[in-house]
Parts: structure tokens; C-alpha cells; sequence
């Protein structure tokens, strides 16, 4: 079995841990890049950038409502849980069915799903109704989350690959944070201002559908199936000379030929500690950050932070950013391994305070949150890189939506027990259990995450 070797940058000096899915480089791993690249990148970018959209224009209309419909909070921690649970389905589902009929069709029908139910959020009576279609929603942005992510890494050269993969990031947060300034501006314009602030979402998802006809299956994936002439007119059309695709194939065959692998084989000999590794590092980064985000106005109000005071929330909207465009940075220098151990210790040590010595001023445990705020985001750019390089491509798809899906899991039952956490226990007890959950994500990344900077992908 090939193995990866650990990037010279970084924090990290483990010793290179074999990888399930490495191979040797070929001339297509290392092309120039080109517009195609660009274009699937881009494309995969409005899944990011709707996930973020989501959950921030959710947040602020939620208060507006639950006024409205008149529901309490078991429904408010539903219908903010409700996307991320439809995220879990789409990636699962989706990400195992991509590795058998391919990627490319799906790619194209999960966003028509989300333009329909986005448009019917404005007609909707209860709150029944708007779970549905938030649910819908997410089955869409989830089944991206597998195929996007994926197409990226097979598409794209492997030098490039980390930095692209990371942008995917940098969207969501950017979708997050026009939510953020849209719903503030849009929530005065009356009554029914939530509606429109929901079916804003479809307008985006209408473009994304036409800007995504014509994009071709992975050559990967066909060598994978057999497919061999098929993988080559791609190929052909994307400017690979004849070395490009020989090589291919030669990495395919060196991988075994034809796809054999099973879903159960996530689970076996070969892949079990990059599943495990992967399914703890992502909830262990996006329990506390969904949980938080989606309710960040009740947690502000925890640490002293009025509902008036939209200095600090610009602030944090601010660190958002920086933080998502400085991960960028971090994932291009540092070793995958280092950034992963390093951002959880900062994490905890951010996040720890609050839960000790909840009573602090104001002064002390907001600029707490204002680093917990800029390492979360930065960290978080690995969510779309590590999966993706964790796994072969006769399994990728479906071991990419499985860590999409497990998170999202972790992230919903988050969301959904937050605000009746703080109602109950208090916001130190809440803050101690986040802190846990980042301490499971550190004692995961050390004892099983491997080194996948620059490997190359078969």
C-alpha cells in the first residue's frame, strides 16, 4: 500500500500514516490549472453558500415566526435542526448513490430540489409545513455535500487541491454572513418579511441549475465502472493529451481494476480509522459551531451582550470572515494533521473559560468568543479537504456523504438541545458540554488522523 508523507510545513512531525486511497501521481493530478477547474469549484461553491444562507437567515427569522405561527420552543429547536436532519439524508443516500450511477446527474437534480422547496417557504401556514420544506432543503444541500466535494477532488490537481477544496468553506461562511445583513435589513419591512427572507434562497438555486448543464461525469469514477472511452472523450474534452489518461488508467489498475468495494467497506480492515477519524473530527467542529451560530443571539445574551448591541455582532460577523480567509492560508501551509490538533487545542482553551467562570465580565469572555469565533472558522475549512482524501474513489462519494451526514446528525440534535439546555441547566453546564465535545474531537485527530497533504487520489 502506498503511502502519504507528512508535509514538511506545519506543526505536525507524526510519523506518515499509510492511507487508504493513495497512489502514485499522474500526469492528470499534476495538469495546469485551467478554466474547468475554476468552473467546478465555483459551481460546488452555491451548496456551501446556500448551507451557510440557511442556517443564518433561519436564526434571524425564527423570533418573527414563532410570533406569527405562535409555537414554542420545541418547535423552534426543530425548525432549526430541520435543515441540518434533511442534510444527513441527502449526503447518506446520496453519497452511496453516486458511487453506483455516477456523480454527475445527481449533481444537477439535488438543486432543483432546493429552487422548489425554497419558493413554497413563502406560502406556508405552519410550522409543520415550513419542517417539510426546510427538510427537503437540506436533502438537497446534503446529496452537494457529497457529490461537490468529490468532483472538486477528482477533478482538480492535487496541488491545488487543498486550497480549492478550502474555498468551499470560505462560502458557507459567506452565505452565513450576507444572511446576516440581508435578514437585519429585510425584518423591517413588515409582518411577512420572514417569507420573503426564506424564499430568497430559491433564486440562486434557479441559476446554479442552468450554470450546471454540460458539467461531465468524473473520468475517475468511469476507469472505476469500466467505462474506459467514455472516461477518455473527458478527458479529451477538459485538454488531457494522451500521458493524462494512460496514467489514469495505470493508477485504476494499480488500485485494483474495476470497482468491488461495498459501503460496509467503510467499516473494514482498510478503512475503518479514517471513517472513525473523520465522523469524530467533523462532529467534534460542527456540534458547538451549528448549535451556537443557529442561537447566537440567545448565546450573546448568556455572556451580557444585549440584543441592541450590533457592534458586537458585526464584530463577530467580522471574525467569521477573517477566520474562513485565514483557514485558506492554514490549510495551504500547514500539514492537514498539525492544523487539525492545533485548532481543537485553541478551541478548548477558548471555549473552557466560559464554562468555568460563566460569571465573568463581559470584557474578558467576549474577546474569548472573538478567538473562539476566528479559530472555528478557519478550522472548518477541513471540513470539505480531509474527507475527501480519506477515501478511494470506488468509495469516496459515499465516504465523504457519510461524514456529511454524521455530522449533521450531531449538529441537529445540537441545534435542537441548545436553547432548551440553557432554559434547564444554564449556560455553564452548556458551554462544558461544547468544551467535551472539542476535547473527543483532539484525542480523535491525535491518536487516528493521517497525513493527506498533497497525496495523490485514485
Amino acid at each position: 500500500m502506498p503511502q502519504s508523507t507528512t508535509s514538511s510545513s506545519g506543526s505536525d512531525s507524526a510519523v506518515p500514516v499509510p492511507v487508504p486511497g493513495a497512489a502514485p501521481a499522474t500526469a492528470f493530478d499534476d495538469a495546469p490549472l485551467n478554466r474547468f477547474h475554476l468552473r467546478i469549484t465555483s459551481l460546488t461553491f452555491c451548496a456551501n453558500a446556500s448551507d451557510g444562507y440557511e442556517l443564518g437567515i433561519i436564526s434571524i427569522a425564527l423570533p418573527l415566526i414563532a410570533s406569527q405561527l405562535g409555537f414554542g420552543a420545541v418547535w423552534e429547536g426543530l425548525l432549526g435542526a430541520s435543515a441540518l436532519i434533511g442534510i444527513f439524508l441527502g449526503s447518506v443516500i446520496v453519497g452511496w448513490a453516486a458511487d453506483r450511477i455516477g456523480r454527475q446527474r445527481l449533481y444537477t437534480w439535488n438543486f432543483v430540489l432546493i429552487a422548489v422547496a425554497s419558493a413554497a417557504e413563502f406560502f406556508v401556514t405552519g410550522p409543520a409545513q415550513l419542517f417539510v420544506l426546510r427538510l427537503l432543503i437540506g436533502i438537497g444541500i446534503g446529496a452537494d455535500y457529497a457529490l461537490g466535494p468529490t468532483l472538486v477532488a477528482e477533478f482538480v490537481p492535487r496541488k491545488y487541491r487543498g486550497g480549492l477544496l478550502a474555498s468551499l468553506t470560505v462560502l458557507w461562511t459567506v452565505g452565513y454572513v450576507v444572511a446576516f445583513f440581508l435578514g437585519n435589513y429585510m425584518v423591517s419591512l413588515g409582518d411577512d418579511a420572514w417569507r420573503w427572507l426564506l424564499a430568497t434562497s430559491c433564486v440562486p438555486a434557479v441559476a446554479v441549475v442552468l450554470l450546471r448543464i454540460g458539467v461531465p461525469e468524473s473520468p475517475r469514477w468511469l476507469l472505476a465502472r469500466g467505462r474506459v472511452e467514455q472516461a477518455r472523450a473527458v478527458v479529451e474534452r477538459l485538454g488531457g493529451d494522451a500521458e493524462a489518461f494512460a496514467s489514469l488508467v495505470r493508477s485504476t489498475r494499480a488500485a485494483g481494476g474495476t470497482a468491488k468495494a461495498r459501503y460496509r467497506d467503510l467499516f473494514g480492515r482498510a478503512h475503518w480509522r479514517h471513517t472513525a477519524f473523520g465522523a469524530v473530527f467533523y462532529n467534534a467542529q460542527v456540534v458547538p459551531y451549528f448549535a451556537i451560530y443557529t442561537f447566537l443571539p440567545l448565546v450573546l445574551l448568556k455572556m451580557g451582550v444585549g440584543e441592541e448591541d450590533t457592534t458586537s455582532d458585526g464584530m463577530l460577523n467580522v471574525f467569521l470572515l477573517a477566520g474562513s480567509l485565514a483557514g485558506l492560508w492554514f490549510v495551504a501551509k500547514a500539514s492537514r494533521r498539525g492544523l487539525t490538533i492545533w485548532s481543537f487545542v485553541v478551541l478548548i482553551a477558548s471555549l473552557a473559560p466560559m464554562a468555568v467562570w460563566p460569571d465573568a465580565p463581559t470584557a474578558v469572555l467576549f474577546p474569548l468568543f472573538l478567538v473562539f469565533t476566528f479559530t472555528m472558522s478557519a478550522a472548518v475549512n477541513l471540513d470539505q479537504v480531509y474527507p475527501a482524501e480519506l477515501f478511494p474513489t470506488d468509495l469516496r462519494s459515499s465516504g465523504v456523504g457519510l461524514l456529511n451526514g454524521l455530522s449533521r446528525v450531531g449538529s441537529a440534535i445540537g441545534t435542537f438541545l441548545l436553547p432548551l439546555s440553557l432554559d434547564h441547566l444554564g449556560f455553564s453546564p452548556t458551554m462544558l458540554v461544547l468544551t467535551l465535545v472539542l476535547v473527543a474531537g483532539l484525542v480523535a485527530s491525535v491518536a487516528w488522523a493521517p497525513e493527506t497533504k498533497n497525496m495523490a487520489l485514485h
